[in-house]
């Protein structure tokens, strides 16, 4: 059906400009509201009527007699017709949709991507600084970032996961001195612990094994304790250390790796923060007023003028982070992408104006943002807040401990990223419909049942591409087909929109397709051909379930068990 789908919207193109010649109309297919009006509708006469000045419904039926003379609609259409206004519904014939089978099978987990083209796409996210634990607002970064990765990944381009924190500045020296406190004895609540210090019980674990002189390695460094209490930045460096290694296991428990680790304190070591702080000024972007330096940011967008540099002489977060994204565009990279919380908002139009400022060839809108709002998690019907771990806040591990790495993934995808989410431990832990991984999940371990009985009944997988797909007539069948053939370009679509979450609304619609027709059609006990083909489709089936699955970096299990119904086997 893919190859259909392509060969009717060249056609429909060509008879597009057969009525508006010249015309920037672009031929596309829309779902109709309801099965029962076709399998495409396209609104394109609606569309032309204003500008060819014509009536709507008479365009469409000039239209229709253009795509009938077009083999492609001869070929792969049995009905066009009219409705409403000008909507033209379109019929495909049992043998488009059939196609489909065939294609999945063919391209298998390359069903749905595209060829390797140039682009070059940088995807920022998590970066949290080494100062405790992940906590959930990472966890969804995490989850959000890295299916962004896979969503461009399916679309041919060239991919890097990249980690910024920052090493330096005042939270890295309040986590110093709370490690420091208590390894003079101090703990939260004692009269001299600092009203700033972190009060988590990692602290404590961070300053036993420092006086105890152990080596901690994480992805990007390695750092042994000296064990002197007065040893402030070995400390420092000691704690910093500790929690890159203990996040580098957080992300490990969450299956994600990262293919750079970039850090704040290169950006001064470097210069960059001073070439770009120059560029600026140079421009004539800036100006100094109470004895700081500004950025005329407003002149980009921005609702009020930013400073640069303070008057006592230290820059404001946003310069690092101008000179960050020159270095992302220097690097080559033509597309960048931020993930991260909605408290950031405030910083796009500084960052974006000062990039522009900078006259260095980036283009405007550079770098993309996707921006998450607040996951509450509910356990036991009840708001969880705190984690004696974090000691203010639940962390990625507890989730993942809670529940499983597939749950936490799916769960924090299943939803815009700008919408507030609800994290319910209680629902991530039922083993029936109502669970949205375990439902998806459960479609696809119930087909590999279904084949393994078949297979066990002298069925060859093999031999499935042969299966004789015009077989495959039923309602629930066709519908299922459809929503096979829509997967391609759902995920053009999600990677254009960086909507992830189009993935998972996708696959609790396949396997609402599947399970429909699972209730109503009998596979094994039936006549051979038929129970091949009828195979066929489940086979399709399984692999457009684990090839979006595998988008979200959750797993497709062969096995499961059912609480609802611990009895259920296939159907014969």
């Amino acid at each position: 059906m893919i190859q259909a789908k392509q060969e009717l919207l060249a056609a429909l193109a060509e008879a597009i400009q057969e009525l508006s010649p010249g015309t920037d109309l672009v031929a596309a297919f829309e779902s109709p509201k309801q099965a029962a009006h076709g399998d495409f509708a396209c609104t394109a006469a609606m569309q032309l009527a204003r500008p060819l000045k014509k009536n709507p419904r008479e365009l469409a039926q000039a239209l229709i007699e253009a795509l009938q003379r077009r083999p492609a609609f001869q070929r792969w259409v049995s009905a066009l017709e009219i409705a409403g206004p000008g909507f033209i519904n379109i019929r495909l014939t049992a043998a488009a949709k059939q196609a489909v089978v065939a294609e999945v099978l063919g391209a298998a987990d390359r069903f749905g991507q595209q060829p390797a083209n140039a682009q070059h796409v940088m995807v920022e996210f998590v970066s949290a600084n080494p100062t405790g634990p992940l906590h959930v607002g990472h966890a969804r970064q995490a989850a959000l970032g890295d299916a962004i990765c896979s969503l461009f990944q399916t679309q041919g381009s060239q991919v890097t996961r990249e980690f910024y924190y920052n090493d330096a500045g005042v939270q890295i020296a309040t986590l110093a001195n709370s490690t420091q406190c208590r390894l003079m004895g101090l703990k939260p609540g004692d009269a001299g612990w600092p009203e700033s210090a972190y009060n988590g019980d990692y602290i404590q674990d961070i300053a036993d094994d420092f006086r105890a002189g152990k080596t901690v390695v994480a992805d990007d460094r390695q750092f042994t304790a000296s064990g002197d209490v007065e040893d402030l930045d070995g400390i420092r460096q000691f704690a910093v250390a500790y929690l890159r290694h203990e996040q580098d296991l957080d992300l490990q428990a969450f299956g994600l790796k990262f293919d750079n680790y970039f850090l704040e304190s290169s950006l001064y070591s470097s210069g960059r923060v001073e070439d770009t702080v120059a560029k600026l000024v140079a421009n004539g972007k800036t100006f100094e007023e109470g004895g700081a330096l500004w950025l005329r940011s407003t002149d980009y967008g921005d609702d009020k003028d930013r400073v640069m540099r303070k008057s006592e002489g230290g820059y404001t977060y946003f310069v690092p982070d101008v000179a960050y994204h020159i270095d992302k565009f220097q690097r080559g990279y033509t597309k960048c992408i931020n993930v991260q919380g909605t408290d950031h908002h405030g910083t796009i139009a500084r960052v974006r104006g000062g990039l522009q400022a900078a006259d260095v060839g980036i283009p405007q809108g550079f770098p993309d943002y996707v921006l998450h709002k607040m996951v509450t998690v509910m356990k036991g019907g009840e708001e969880v807040k705190i984690s004696k771990r974090a000691g203010s806040y639940v962390t990625l591990r507890d989730l993942i401990d809670w529940t499983s790495r597939d749950a936490v993934r799916f769960f924090l995808i299943s939803r815009k990223a700008d919408t507030e989410f609800i994290f319910d431990v209680d629902l991530a832990l039922k083993q029936n419909d109502e669970n949205p991984v375990f439902y998806v999940q459960y479609a696809h371990a119930r087909i590999c049942s279904v084949i393994r009985n078949w297979v066990a009944r002298g069925g060859d997988e093999s031999t499935l591409a042969q299966a004789d797909l015009s077989l495959l007539t039923a309602p629930t069948e066709a519908a299922l087909m459809l929503k096979l053939a829509e997967y391609p370009a759902m995920l053009s679509g999600a990677a254009a929109g960086l909507a992830p979450h189009d993935v998972a609304f996708y696959l609790r619609d396949l396997a609402g397709s599947y399970h429909s027709y699972y209730a109503a059609e009998r596979v094994l006990d039936q006549a051979p051909e038929l129970s091949a083909a009828r195979v066929a489709l489940l086979a399709a089936t399984r692999q457009v379930l684990r090839n979006a699955l595998a988008v979200l970096g959750v797993s497709a299990p062969e096995v499961m068990s059912r609480e609802a119904n611990p009895e259920a086997t296939e159907k014969a």
